[in-house]
């Protein structure tokens, strides 16, 4: 009878060992017991070993992704704060990582084709051959996300709103220093929260790619976590669902983007407005010179006629 109980209680045990080590962190992870280890496929039999303490850094999500995504898996396919702010407008690419997680600071894509990258891994210069030079990887140090939340009844108290911002970011994304909330603005009207999030410069602890890139899943798509909760502050009584995200990235130096990779339907607005504005200038300039003309001849047959 003894021995049953010992066969019962260890299978208890190893049950709840089981339960316990999982990764919370990323849902599509694998781990392994004893002793508890996760990691993710990021490529043909490539597994990345994960740390579930912490959020996994984006270079490592961006891989997992694309790889799920070539093997048919389950995958997510306010304005600037300052003129230097830029939108991700390339969306997912397979990038290469450092042995830390971070994107190394030139990507290629699996092509001929290359580009710089910020440590968020957006593209922060013009496209260029195998022989584009990236001397750094530049560091983002803010990032304004501009939230929209779903109707509500009633007013939102603007004065509790920037509190109950920083409790669900250090909450949802793994304690992360609501200090770094920084300022956090309200248009009712819109339903549009813009918060602005920073760190000081030359500070390479903390990552807010990585935060910006959980939360970017949590309200567009599907969150990485394995809890499927998403990003809802709660202000006062009321819980705040948002249906709209967009980041904006701002680096200690200032993207390198020109004009000439700029689409032909992009360089013809421009030109076009360049125009009307020469034109409107011409035609000011003639139109007073064609008054002084009129004003002088005036003048003349006024002292003629005296």
């Amino acid at each position: 009878m003894k021995l049953w109980i010992l066969v019962v209680l260890s299978a208890l045990a190893a049950g709840a060992s089981a339960q316990s080590c999982s990764c919370e962190t990323m849902k599509w992870a694998t781990c392994e017991e004893n002793p508890c280890r996760c990691e993710i496929l990021v490529g043909n039999n490539m597994k990345q070993p994960l740390d579930c303490t912490k959020l996994i850094p984006k270079c490592v999500l961006m891989k997992a992704e694309m790889y799920r995504a070539k093997k048919g898996l389950d995958t997510r396919t306010g304005g600037k704060p300052v003129e230097s702010a830029f939108v991700d407008n390339d969306g997912i690419y397979d990038p290469i990582c450092e042995s830390n997680g971070k994107f190394r600071a030139k990507q290629c894509n699996n092509t001929k084709e290359c580009w710089c990258v910020n440590s968020a891994g957006v593209r922060r210069t013009d496209k260029g051959d195998e022989d584009l030079k990236c001397d750094e990887l530049v560091e983002t140090y803010w990032v304004r996300l501009q939230l929209k939340h779903k109707p509500v009844k009633g007013a939102v108290d603007e004065t509790k709103l920037k509190g109950a911002i920083a409790d669900a970011i250090n909450k949802r994304y793994k304690n992360f220093d609501k200090s770094l909330v920084d300022t956090v603005e309200y248009d009712p009207d819109a339903r549009l929260i813009v918060v602005d999030v920073k760190k000081p410069m030359n500070d390479r602890t903390v990552d807010l790619a990585n935060m910006a890139y959980y939360m970017e899943k949590d309200v567009k798509v599907l969150p990485l976590f394995k809890n499927q909760e998403k990003f809802e502050p709660t202000v006062g009584n009321q819980t705040l669902e948002m249906e709209n995200i967009l980041v904006y990235y701002v680096d200690e130096k200032a993207p390198t983007f020109t004009m000439k990779h700029l689409s032909g339907g992009i360089i013809a607005v421009i030109v076009v407005v360049v125009l009307a504005v020469v034109a409107g200038l011409l035609v000011l300039f003639f139109a007073r010179r064609r008054q002084n003309q009129q004003y002088k001849q005036a003048q003349h047959r006024e002292m003629e006629n005296m």
